[in-house]
Protein backbone atom coordinates (compact mmCIF):
# COMPACT_ATOMS: atom_id res chain seq x y z
CA UNK A 1 0.00 0.00 0.00
CA UNK A 2 3.00 2.29 -0.10
CA UNK A 3 1.93 3.89 -3.42
CA UNK A 4 -1.23 5.15 -1.72
CA UNK A 5 0.83 6.71 1.08
CA UNK A 6 2.95 8.54 -1.50
CA UNK A 7 -0.23 9.72 -3.23
CA UNK A 8 -1.51 11.14 0.07
CA UNK A 9 1.79 13.02 0.44
CA UNK A 10 1.46 14.45 -3.08
CA UNK A 11 -2.12 15.47 -2.25
CA UNK A 12 -0.88 17.28 0.84
CA UNK A 13 1.78 18.98 -1.29
CA UNK A 14 -0.93 20.17 -3.68
CA UNK A 15 -2.82 21.68 -0.76
CA UNK A 16 0.17 23.74 0.39
CA UNK A 17 1.30 24.80 -3.11
CA UNK A 18 -0.59 28.14 -3.02
CA UNK A 19 1.43 29.10 0.07
CA UNK A 20 4.73 27.93 -1.38
CA UNK A 21 4.34 29.74 -4.70
CA UNK A 22 2.69 32.84 -3.22
CA UNK A 23 3.76 35.93 -5.12
CA UNK A 24 4.68 34.13 -8.34
CA UNK A 25 3.05 35.20 -11.59
CA UNK A 26 -0.38 33.81 -12.48
CA UNK A 27 -0.72 31.82 -9.23
CA UNK A 28 -4.42 32.69 -9.03
CA UNK A 29 -5.17 30.33 -11.92
CA UNK A 30 -3.69 27.38 -10.10
CA UNK A 31 -4.93 27.85 -6.52
CA UNK A 32 -8.38 26.34 -7.02
CA UNK A 33 -7.09 23.54 -9.24
CA UNK A 34 -4.41 22.55 -6.73
CA UNK A 35 -6.79 22.67 -3.76
CA UNK A 36 -9.55 20.61 -5.37
CA UNK A 37 -7.19 18.11 -6.98
CA UNK A 38 -5.18 17.71 -3.77
CA UNK A 39 -8.35 16.99 -1.82
CA UNK A 40 -9.55 14.49 -4.43
CA UNK A 41 -6.19 12.71 -4.45
CA UNK A 42 -6.10 12.43 -0.65
CA UNK A 43 -9.67 11.11 -0.41
CA UNK A 44 -9.23 8.64 -3.28
CA UNK A 45 -5.92 7.38 -1.91
CA UNK A 46 -7.36 6.85 1.56
CA UNK A 47 -10.39 5.09 0.07
CA UNK A 48 -8.02 2.70 -1.72
CA UNK A 49 -6.91 1.29 1.63
CA UNK A 50 -10.33 -0.33 2.08
CA UNK A 51 -10.46 -3.44 -0.17
CA UNK A 52 -14.02 -2.88 -1.54
CA UNK A 53 -12.97 0.56 -2.81
CA UNK A 54 -9.53 -0.42 -4.08
CA UNK A 55 -10.58 0.87 -7.50
CA UNK A 56 -10.40 4.44 -6.14
CA UNK A 57 -6.78 4.65 -7.25
CA UNK A 58 -8.12 5.21 -10.76
CA UNK A 59 -9.78 8.39 -9.52
CA UNK A 60 -6.26 9.54 -8.69
CA UNK A 61 -5.30 8.70 -12.26
CA UNK A 62 -8.08 10.95 -13.55
CA UNK A 63 -7.06 13.76 -11.21
CA UNK A 64 -3.45 13.48 -12.32
CA UNK A 65 -4.46 13.68 -15.98
CA UNK A 66 -6.36 16.87 -15.10
CA UNK A 67 -3.24 18.28 -13.43
CA UNK A 68 -1.06 17.63 -16.47
CA UNK A 69 -3.62 19.06 -18.89
CA UNK A 70 -4.41 22.10 -16.78
CA UNK A 71 -0.76 22.82 -16.08
CA UNK A 72 0.08 22.61 -19.77
CA UNK A 73 -2.83 24.54 -21.26
CA UNK A 74 -3.54 27.15 -18.55
CA UNK A 75 -0.46 29.29 -19.19
CA UNK A 76 1.78 30.41 -22.01
CA UNK A 77 5.17 28.80 -22.52
CA UNK A 78 7.33 28.72 -20.50
CA UNK A 79 4.77 28.22 -17.77
CA UNK A 80 5.00 29.82 -14.34
CA UNK A 81 6.35 27.70 -11.45
CA UNK A 82 2.84 26.67 -10.38
CA UNK A 83 2.10 25.27 -13.86
CA UNK A 84 5.38 23.40 -13.96
CA UNK A 85 4.62 22.02 -10.51
CA UNK A 86 1.18 20.80 -11.63
CA UNK A 87 2.66 19.04 -14.64
CA UNK A 88 5.41 17.37 -12.62
CA UNK A 89 3.15 16.26 -9.75
CA UNK A 90 0.58 15.04 -12.28
CA UNK A 91 3.16 12.91 -14.08
CA UNK A 92 4.40 11.44 -10.80
CA UNK A 93 0.84 10.69 -9.69
CA UNK A 94 0.23 8.87 -12.98
CA UNK A 95 3.21 6.65 -12.22
CA UNK A 96 1.96 5.84 -8.72
CA UNK A 97 -1.73 5.47 -9.67
CA UNK A 98 -1.04 2.60 -12.05
CA UNK A 99 0.73 0.60 -9.34
CA UNK A 100 -1.51 -1.98 -7.67
CA UNK A 101 -2.35 -1.74 -3.99
CA UNK A 102 -0.31 -4.82 -3.08
CA UNK A 103 2.98 -3.92 -4.75
CA UNK A 104 4.97 -5.43 -1.89
CA UNK A 105 3.46 -8.90 -2.45
CA UNK A 106 4.17 -11.35 -5.28
CA UNK A 107 1.60 -11.72 -8.09
CA UNK A 108 -1.54 -13.72 -7.27
CA UNK A 109 -0.45 -16.64 -9.46
CA UNK A 110 2.78 -16.96 -7.54
CA UNK A 111 1.01 -16.86 -4.17
CA UNK A 112 -1.01 -19.98 -4.96
CA UNK A 113 2.10 -22.11 -5.09
CA UNK A 114 2.85 -25.04 -7.38
CA UNK A 115 -0.14 -26.68 -9.05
Amino acid sequence: MWPRVVEVMFGAWLLIVPFVFRGTPEIERFVLSAAVTGSVVIVASLMSFWPPTGWARFVTLGASLWLVGHGYFAAVRPGPPAAQNEIMVGLLLILFAILPNETNRPPIGWRRGPA
